[in-house]
């Protein structure tokens, strides 16, 4: 009795290792239980990107994933296609996302008549000096909305082409560089053909995403309902607060491009890619440009994820919708009903995954 009374004592003194519960920040990963400390601090960045979508919140209900890669595409010097029916948000959401950022905005409704003139600028003359001057466009901004961009006719599309990939316009043999950053964001209507000039692969090429967007759900659209009896008489676009500032967006944009890739997980998006030129339902395949725009969003999605490197679910989380406006499903497939959202995730599936 003495032994077990002295035993039990000792038992009793004996101090238990304290167990500590670490939450990880977002400079931080936890794998296995042990934390690793991220090589690059992404933590103002994804605060700032929470903050974004609180502000759009205010306004929109759901469209979480058209939110998520409006940012990603801003974080990754890209331009965006959203695709949707007419009143689900699409325009009001760009303009959201502008108003929340201290930068300058500039919307361009394209129209039939609309002249490339209109968009990027013309030389006038000026009687007082005797000779031409350049009267910038509209486009001269750092967030561009173009609205039902497939409504102005082919040359004024094309007059996009440069300014989209190389940030430059050349009028009259004078080259104007645009400031950074710079981001399109072009909305169209899928359903209404009539009076439309459907946008050449070379245009939609331009673009690192193409979203799609769905109607609300039955809750959504209660809520929808609740806050437009709400918010009666106000402007909706003043009810979010502008906060982050052209330098910030530079800098986070290149801290994006810090962020890790290995190499089994290059090799794993340009299997995907090779895939799309091999597949018997796919017409046209798709581009390196597009491989090198999963790896951008790729990076993108990380760091807005608070991580400083890539993983495969980055990188199949990027593939469709940078992919599917870029390859041509086969006519006979097409009819079938077969879209090419269907044949890249088969693609996606097939591919095997790096471990």
């Amino acid at each position: 009795m003495e032994e077990n009374t002295n035993q039990q004592n000792q038992n009793d003194v004996t101090p238990k290792p304290e167990t500590t519960e670490t939450t990880p920040t977002t400079s931080e990963e936890t794998t296995n239980g042990l934390a690793f400390q991220n090589r690059l601090d992404l933590t103002e960045l994804q605060q700032n990107v929470n903050n974004i979508k609180q502000e759009i919140s205010k306004i929109i209900v759901g469209q979480k994933d058209m939110v998520d890669m409006l940012i990603a595409s801003l974080l990754a010097k890209g331009h965006s296609l959203i695709e949707g029916v007419p009143g689900v948000a699409k325009t009001v959401t760009a303009k959201l996302l502008a108003k929340s950022l201290s930068v300058g905005f500039s919307r361009i409704q394209f129209t039939p008549d609309l002249m490339p003139s209109d968009i990027l600028g013309t030389s006038i003359f000026n009687l007082k000096d005797s000779e031409f001057e350049f009267k910038k466009g509209p486009i001269f901004s750092n967030m561009i909305l173009i609205d039902e961009i497939n409504r102005a006719p082919a040359k004024t599309q094309a007059a996009l082409f440069e300014v989209m990939e190389e940030q430059q316009i050349t009028i009259d043999g004078n080259t104007f560089n645009l400031e950074a950053p710079f981001m399109v964001l072009a909305t169209q209507n899928p359903i209404e053909q009539e009076g439309t000039y459907r946008l050449p692969e070379a245009q939609l090429d331009r673009f690192l995403f193409k979203i799609d967007v769905d109607y609300p759900n039955l809750n959504e659209e209660i809520e929808i309902l609740t806050r437009e009896h709400q918010l009666k008489d106000s402007i909706k676009t003043n009810v979010v607060t502008s906060f982050l500032s052209a330098k910030q967006i530079s800098n986070y944009q290149s801290l994006v491009t810090q962020v890790l890739v290995e190499a089994h997980l290059l090799k794993y998006i340009a299997e995907i890619i090779v895939a799309t030129r091999s597949n018997p339902f796919l017409y046209l395949g798709a581009s390196p440009r597009a491989s090198i725009a999963i790896l951008k969003a790729s990076k993108a999605f990380a760091a807005m994820s608070g991580r400083d490197f890539v993983t495969p679910e980055d990188i199949k989380r990027a593939a469709i919708p940078v992919l599917h406006h870029r390859v041509i499903v086969t006519p006979e497939r097409e009819m079938e009903g077969i879209t090419s959202k269907q044949i890249i995730s088969q693609i996606i599936e097939t591919v095997e995954i790096p471990r």
